[in-house]
């Protein structure tokens, strides 16, 4: 396996795309730790993804991440875990609200699970929208990673 940055990696050269989330998606990335749906996301990203895409080619994102791809990509399903704001479980759930108001679809999924657009080869996880144990993340997190794969070798 080839792992490159965003500024090497590109849609000719590789299977699939996973982009992280956290902080660095939220505010470097994008702009939706100041701006929410009103985000911006960085154009050399924003090329790729697009690229990506346009060859059929999966993208996985987790954490914040997936709101790269409801902005990016009209349509596009994605979960970032729960939309019910005010739990202590789900701190982030206005997320949500924010993927719908872009253009994308908001699926609820639960920490551990995965949820796959298969029309659009891509694959999204809560990952830590959500507080929970470590564990429960990590089964989220590799349920995407495997997922991606096996839309790659498709």
């Amino acid at each position: 396996a080839v792992v490159s940055t965003q500024s090497t990696g590109n849609a000719e050269e590789f299977d699939a795309m996973i982009v992280p989330g956290g902080f660095g998606a939220a505010k470097n990335l994008s702009s939706f730790a100041t701006a929410g749906a009103d985000m911006t996301v960085d154009s050399d990203l924003t090329e790729k993804v697009k690229a990506f895409h346009a060859r059929g080619k999966p993208i996985g994102l987790c954490c914040i991440a997936p709101v790269i791809a409801a902005r990016v990509i009209p349509g596009v399903e994605v979960t970032v875990g729960s939309d019910v704001e005010g739990t202590e479980k789900w701190p982030y759930a206005g997320t949500a609200g924010a993927i719908n108001a872009m253009g994308g679809k908001h699926v609820v999924t639960d920490v551990s699970e995965a949820h796959i657009d298969t029309k659009n080869k891509v694959v999204t996880t809560a990952a830590f929208m959500c507080e929970t144990a470590l564990h429960e993340i990590h089964d989220g997190v590799g349920e995407m990673v495997k997922e991606v794969v096996a839309l790659a070798r498709q």
